[in-house]
């Protein structure tokens, strides 16, 4: 990894973190903090656009530096496994048993199905 790199997968990295932070709270104002709305939205299509991007590199229509930018940085940034780990177990402290599985299913499910639907479609590229 060059210097140049390092810093821009860093930099990504930040950038992905403040989109994270904007739409969540964008999310919360509008539909409240009763259920994590804002979390499964950011890793559900953070999870597809990882698919897209590793699908495009795989069928040669995308490369270089701009995949760890981008799939690295931009989406490890934007993306949060443990804020979705913590919400399930927040939801299933407050008794919410239902709220806590539909979370943790869509989490884990859902984001795993998007990242294949990405995937494929970046392999037609």
């Amino acid at each position: 990894m060059t210097p140049v790199l390092f810093l821009v997968v860093a930099l990504a990295g930040g950038l992905g973190a403040v989109a994270r932070f904007m739409l969540d709270g964008a999310i919360r104002s509008r539909v409240g903090t009763r259920m994590p709305w804002g979390t499964l939205t950011i890793n559900l299509s953070g999870s597809f656009a990882l698919g897209l991007i590793v699908g495009l590199v795989g069928a040669g229509a995308f490369g270089g530096e701009w995949q760890w930018a981008l799939g690295t940085g931009f989406l490890g940034g934007y993306t949060t496994f443990s804020t979705a780990s913590f919400e399930t177990v927040r939801l299933l402290q407050e008794r919410r048993l239902g709220a806590g599985l539909v979370n943790a299913l869509a989490q884990l499910v859902a984001a795993t199905a998007l990242a294949g639907l990405g995937l494929w479609l970046g392999g037609l590229a």
